[in-house]
């Protein structure tokens, strides 16, 4: 019964993810290239420099914790100097390079998963506490890659009023429900 559950725990989980990553990429879906590359934030955050960090923590994540390294040649965890370069694209890195990586790690998670029971021990040796286990990584995965994607609901918002949350709506149903927020919030000055 055991290996039923913790199957249906990791089958959740790698559901979840799976989910969770398609709706990330969609984010790009119908915005030009300066949109999906713009600083939207003070502190550059933008649309496929998440998408960029996403790809590269968790072939990280799933691989090489895992001694499953991904294929392909990554920066180094611990390059000081390279802290930060996955969050933006390049202006040689394409949206396509970009988006077919992540793809590609995707293919690669699946096999590390596929291989590997929930209780499958790691080593993160960035973390405080490095040794861990695949459901460990799974549900902080699915937490950064949510959160992630939380981020890119709100920058898809910010540039054309469209996420993957809400449901579509015109522009007046926004603008009374912005002012509705707004009336609320004014109410406490």
């Amino acid at each position: 019964m055991l290996d039923d559950a913790a199957r249906a725990a990791k089958d959740h989980l790698y559901t979840d993810l799976a989910d969770v990553r398609k709706e990330m990429v969609a984010t790009l879906d119908g915005l030009g290239e300066y949109d999906v590359r713009r600083p939207l934030t003070p502190t550059g955050t933008n649309l496929l420099g998440l998408v960029k960090h996403l790809a590269l923590w968790e072939s990280r994540y799933l691989g090489e914790v895992f001694d499953r390294p991904f294929p392909e040649p990554l920066p180094r965890w611990d390059d000081v100097g390279q802290r930060g370069t996955d969050l933006w694209a390049t202006g040689t890195e394409t949206r396509e390079e970009i988006v077919d990586r992540y793809r590609r790690v995707w293919a690669h998670s699946d096999a590390t998963v596929g291989a590997l029971a929930l209780d499958a021990p790691g080593h993160v040796p960035w973390w405080p506490r490095p040794d861990v286990t695949l459901f460990g990584v799974l549900v902080h995965l699915l937490t950064e890659t949510t959160r992630h994607a939380g981020h890119a609901d709100i920058l898809r918002e910010t540039l054309d009023g469209r996420t993957a949350a809400a449901p579509p709506r015109d522009a007046a149903f926004w603008a009374t429900r912005h002012a509705t927020v707004e009336r609320a919030a004014r109410a406490w000055t």
